[in-house]
């Protein structure tokens, strides 16, 4: 197993604050819940810890607060062995993420950016990406951030990744800037336009490289060139959190390939690390090993 050179993921660090209940109250009602966590969160810190595990050589680039929770995320990712030389620490507070998980696994979120709305590429970033074999971006950082980030990666050689959540105005502008494109059923549809999945994917795919729009229980879909050109299957499994299970398998994906593997075993990597996921409660956390990945590979 090898690998050209480190994943850089730029994005988003939050401390996830997440309560367990049996469903979303309705307004003005006030719930028992049935537990209540802390954890290290953020869609980019979550990409970087699951492709880390995965096996592969991870760096990160972001800002977190001058505060506890700020230096709790960064212990977390040095423990994980993930670089962190262009972390910095702002003035704003660490951004959070107030996580409601219902009885059944599925999850509502409400972020609020702080720290991670941070707008610079900093210096720390540029150096980072100029020695990339993959850049790999997400949408909780500002819009402007992310296309410059995207624009070094290409200049650069390295592959370029972008989850675009949450969508947001002028995302679609990105889209010739990206070599893999890795939407949600309901990101592929607002992104796209259309309203059916197979329509999104085809769509998607006429502007960036490869699109994968993962679909949960329903497998994944693979776009290039518009044309769907496979479905991949999802894993039967009991779900008790799905918070994350997206960036599982965007982080598992982009490791297997940095190490070397072709797109179908990629995505059959990350199919099997994102069902992983959502048999444990919490994001990061619950993120799988490579071992574990390939145990369920056989």
């Amino acid at each position: 197993m090898s690998q050209a050179g480190p994943i850089v993921v730029i994005g988003s660090a939050n401390m996830d604050l997440i309560t367990r209940q049996p469903r979303l109250p309705e307004p003005g009602e006030t719930m028992a819940g049935t537990g209540f966590a802390t954890g290290a969160g953020g869609k980019g810190l979550n990409q970087a810890v699951a492709a880390r595990r995965a096996g592969a050589v991870v760096e990160f680039g972001g800002a977190v607060g001058d505060d506890g929770f700020g230096r709790e995320l960064r212990g977390f990712l040095e423990a994980e062995g993930i670089g962190t030389a262009a972390l910095r620490t702002s003035a704003e507070p660490t951004g959070i993420a107030q996580v409601s998980v219902l009885d059944d696994g599925e999850n509502s979120i409400v972020v609020v950016a702080g720290a991670n709305g941070e707008a610079a590429l900093a210096e720390a970033d540029r150096a980072q990406i100029a020695r990339a074999s993959a850049v790999v971006l997400q949408l909780e950082r500002p819009l402007g951030l992310v296309e410059r980030a995207l624009a070094a990666g290409r200049d650069a050689g390295a592959l370029t990744v972008l989850t675009p959540a949450p969508v947001v105005a002028g995302a679609a502008r990105l889209l010739p800037l990206v070599d893999i494109l890795v939407p949600n059923a309901s990101e592929a549809l607002a992104l796209s336009g259309e309203q059916d999945g197979e329509a999104a994917a085809r769509r998607l795919s006429e502007r960036a490289g490869t699109v994968i729009v993962t679909r949960g229980s329903r497998g994944a879909l693979i776009a290039r060139g518009g044309e769907i050109v496979d479905v991949v299957p999802a894993r039967t499994v009991d779900a008790v959190d799905t918070t994350g299970a997206g960036d599982t398998f965007v982080g598992v994906l982009i490791a297997w390939l940095a190490c070397g593997a072709g797109l179908p075993e990629a995505v059959e990597a990350a199919t099997a690390g994102a069902s992983l996921s959502v048999t444990r409660p919490g994001a990061a956390p619950a993120m799988p090993t490579r071992a574990e990945i390939e145990a369920v590979l056989g």
